[in-house]
């Protein structure tokens, strides 16, 4: 049975199709809402490149990974199972149920599932013959967190040369969620791909499914938009909407000239907070390129991190440790406390969400953009959302407050 490839795989993937084939990335991160195909796409594509691989005497496996080892039989196996057969190469694969495994008869490489229940176990799983090189997360939101990922692969991705490792998911509504951060941060090894059910044959969803969709269009538009278009709509308690995180070049850098910088005291359970800024007034832009995250921070020490890079520029920090501002002025730092009001709260944080954007590099600054991007607005039991902003986790919001208070005390923003 011959089966061509459009047939399996949707027209949204061919070129990532062609990027793995080339071996153009390691990491595939493909996000999408319902009826996507990005499941269908990855479960085809790794029945392939094994059996690619083995044509040319590369002896390559593969395993599929859920957070929970219980759903994996009803999910990734069948999926895997489909493509077995979508593909006409049925005859080809073994299917096993204890262990849960499909084999490649000609060669006996083999596709491999696991939960990750406990993921101390995944350090004796061995192929047999060749070694792991390709691997699925799929629901790749329900794992803790990218800490949990990188153990996992720690744990998978060793004895070969290349990988490919594949993360599907549907986006979270929250932008604060970790999934939603991680595949905003800019990498030469990773490839992100966003697909809808717009781009998949009609045939291929049924009309059951296109009618719901459209149902869902005109009855529930925001829901219609996060689960079958896979947006990230938001909780609708996020303070900062105006974030983007990308990559400021030294480039750029070299070209700011309205700087701004600000100091969130902090030294045991709070963390000593530092971010340097360039505000362009015109645009109404702030790039965040700069930042000190760090706890049990001697203040002679931050002085002698901050100096190498403030030099003799201004710094605005908390005014409520007048002592810590002496202290650090005699180590060269030109400091100046905030002068705050009983407003200032929250008009700083409203002249930030007043501004056009509010650009942060997430490798530069990590903390300062995972501050910013889960910054949520806290609720009461009943569920709403209640008055006013949460004072925790805001470290280097505050440092960013003091840094523009001159610019926020203008006429618009003026404190009572």
């Amino acid at each position: 049975m011959t089966v061509r490839l459009s047939q399996v795989i949707a027209p949204a993937f061919a070129g990532v199709h062609e990027d793995v084939k080339a071996g153009g990335h390691t990491h595939y991160w493909l996000k999408g809402g319902r009826g996507s195909a990005k499941s269908s796409f990855i479960s085809a594509e790794i029945v392939l490149s094994i059996m690619r691989d083995a044509a040319v005497g590369k002896f390559t496996n593969a395993m599929v990974l859920r957070r929970y080892g219980v759903t994996i039989r009803e999910s990734v196996y069948e999926q895997l199972g489909w493509a077995v057969n979508a593909l006409g190469v049925s005859r080809l694969w073994q299917t096993g149920i204890s262990p849960m495994q499909l084999t490649y008869l000609p060669t006996g490489q083999k596709i491999l599932f696991r939960g990750v229940d406990d993921p101390t176990k995944l350090k004796s799983v061995k192929a047999g013959k060749g070694y792991l090189k390709y691997v699925w997360y799929e629901e790749v939101n329900e794992f803790e967190g990218p800490g949990k990922i990188q153990s996992v692969n720690q744990s998978v991705l060793r004895g070969g040369n290349s990988f490919t490792v594949f993360y599907s998911f549907n986006p979270p509504e929250s932008a604060g969620n970790w999934v939603n951060r991680y595949v905003e941060i800019e990498r030469e090894d990773t490839l992100v791909h966003h697909s809808t059910y717009l781009t998949v044959p009609r045939q291929w969803l049924g009309e059951t499914f296109l009618t719901e969709a459209e149902h869902t269009k005109r009855t529930r538009p925001e829901a219609y938009r996060h689960e079958y278009l896979g947006e990230v709509t938001g909780t609708g308690g996020e303070v900062f909407t105006n974030v983007t995180l990308r990559s400021i070049s030294n480039e750029e850098i070299k070209g700011f000239d309205r700087l701004r910088r600000g100091l969130d005291w902090g030294y045991a359970a709070d963390p000593f907070a530092y971010n340097t800024a360039h505000y362009d007034k015109t645009r109404r832009r702030l790039y965040i390129f700069f930042e000190i995250h760090r706890l049990r921070l001697s203040n002679r020490e931050a002085a002698r991190l901050i100096l190498v890079e403030a030099g003799n520029g201004r710094i605005t920090c908390d005014s409520a440790e007048p002592k810590s501002i002496d202290e650090v002025r005699e180590y060269g730092l030109r400091v100046y406390g905030a002068k705050k009001g009983p407003d200032s709260v929250e008009y700083g944080i409203k002249w930030l969400q007043d501004l056009e954007e509010i650009i942060i590099d997430p490798l530069r600054c990590p903390q300062t953009a995972r501050e910013f991007r889960e910054y949520e607005l806290d609720r009461d039991k009943e569920g709403n959302f209640k008055a006013g902003f949460p004072d925790r986790n805001n470290h280097h919001i505050d440092a960013m407050r003091y840094a523009c208070e001159e610019d926020i005390t203008g006429p618009k923003f003026s404190f009572h």
